[in-house]
């Protein structure tokens, strides 16, 4: 830092989607629309798992701490969002961006570890049936979410304070929908190779791991069907994995799309457009993918509202 005149930032500046000002409210309504959508559709699943017997199952225990994920990995970004877009830009603490920036990856790594764990446990019950009920025990299940979670954190941790011990100088305008690291690393002065290293390795470390996962997972998961005879049983066979697979492909395809590619063609506006597919779209549609495509989530739904009628009724 010896010989520059730049300015430490202590603060930045959010004007995603401000050069548009004629979009500001239209694109306010979306975005809380969707939230409110991302809580309810969330939040609604998590009761209807609880509630319904049928549904107290190694699969629908990791679906109900991915919609807990959802609701918190959306809530991470969605208000600050919305306060960008009423204010037409808005200031953020370098603690707060600190803050966001962790939350957001601790929330985004669980959702990728479970989301492979999810992929695991329909290769059991797909390739190893008999053994299921042995091998996804109470106690494996909660050791399961329980290491996402503290992998989760451990990534974030490590991310949040490497990233955050660099020096930011000069332009504090961030023009992202929320402190995430592409933005940011564009802002710092006197990076050193070694924290470089290591944000880039933390940064996509747990995308691939999952990914390697998932595709063994499913992998074999495809080879089990192909050996099933009938064409009906590869069907329902196949259909157990249809909302995880659709899950999968949202989720893991835009963040790759983002993170996992060659920046230097893409627009700040295209990566903006992009980070709110998998920030603000995928939460709000997980939802509503598990419950179109899987026949025991819309028999609990059915049954739900006709209690409803009953009792209102009464």
């Amino acid at each position: 830092m010896a010989g520059k005149n730049d300015t430490l930032v202590t603060e930045f500046f959010l004007i995603a989607f401000t050069e548009h000002p004629e979009w500001g409210l239209p694109l306010f309504l979306v975005f809380l629309s969707f939230y409110l959508f991302t809580l309810l559709g969330n939040a609604g699943m998590i009761v209807l798992i609880r509630k319904d017997r049928r549904l107290h199952t190694p699969m629908y225990f990791f679906l109900s701490h991915l919609s807990v994920v959802d609701i918190c990995y959306s809530s991470v970004i969605v208000p600050q969002m919305l306060a960008v877009l009423w204010e037409r830009g808005t200031a953020i603490s370098l603690a707060r961006c600190a803050a966001q920036f962790f939350l957001f990856t601790f929330f985004a790594s669980i959702d990728c570890y479970l989301l492979a764990i999810m992929a695991y446990d329909r290769y059991v019950a797909v390739c190893q049936p008999l053994l299921y009920v042995t091998i996804m025990t109470e106690k494996a299940r909660s050791g399961l979410v329980a290491g996402a979670y503290v992998a989760g954190f451990s990534s974030a941790f490590v991310r949040t304070v490497t990233a955050f011990t660099l020096s930011f100088c000069g332009n504090n305008q961030i023009n992202f929908i929320f402190c995430d690291l592409p933005p940011l690393l564009k802002l710092t002065c006197g990076a050193s190779y070694t924290q470089e290293v290591v944000i880039i390795v933390f940064a996509i470390f747990v995308m691939p791991l999952c990914i390697v996962v998932i595709l063994v997972s499913y992998l074999f998961i495809i080879v089990a069907i192909l050996h099933i005879r009938s064409a009906g049983g590869r069907a329902k066979t196949f259909s157990t994995c249809a909302s995880h697979l659709m899950a999968v492909a949202l989720f893991f395809g835009t963040l790759i799309f983002m993170y996992l590619r060659d920046n230097s063609g893409q627009s700040s506006e295209g990566d903006r457009v992009v980070s709110v597919l998998y920030t603000v779209v995928t939460p709000m549609l997980n939802p509503l993918i598990y419950s179109l495509r899987n026949k025991e989530v819309k028999d609990a739904v059915r049954k739900a509202l006709n209690r409803s009628k009953a009792s209102v009724r009464t």
